[in-house]
């Protein structure tokens, strides 16, 4: 299940490039982490949901995807990104 429009609101105002910008790399890469951290806790009580495991995982690989987009075009904004979300790497 995907974040609500009420969830995703307040992310993306917080990392749109400009007023209408809603699919920037930043804006999908911290909309990708909300979703991670909020299933990652539903694994700390679900431990055998196999299937939400496999989405997990999908999204996981897609951020990384992203995040090196970033850093390969725009390596101040990457660094920006990293640190305002707390992305190890």
């Amino acid at each position: 299940m995907g974040l609500a429009s009420a969830q995703k609101a307040p992310i993306i105002e917080k990392y749109r490039a400009h007023t209408k910008d809603t699919g920037s790399p930043e804006v999908q890469i911290a909309i990708l982490s909300e979703r991670i951290g909020q299933l990652t806790e539903h694994f700390k009580l679900h431990k055998k949901d196999h299937a939400s495991r496999r989405g997990l995982l999908i999204m996981v690989n897609k951020r990384r995807r992203l995040l090196d987009y970033l850093k390969d075009r725009h390596t101040s904004r990457y660094k920006e990104v990293i640190q305002s979300l707390g992305i190890r790497r």
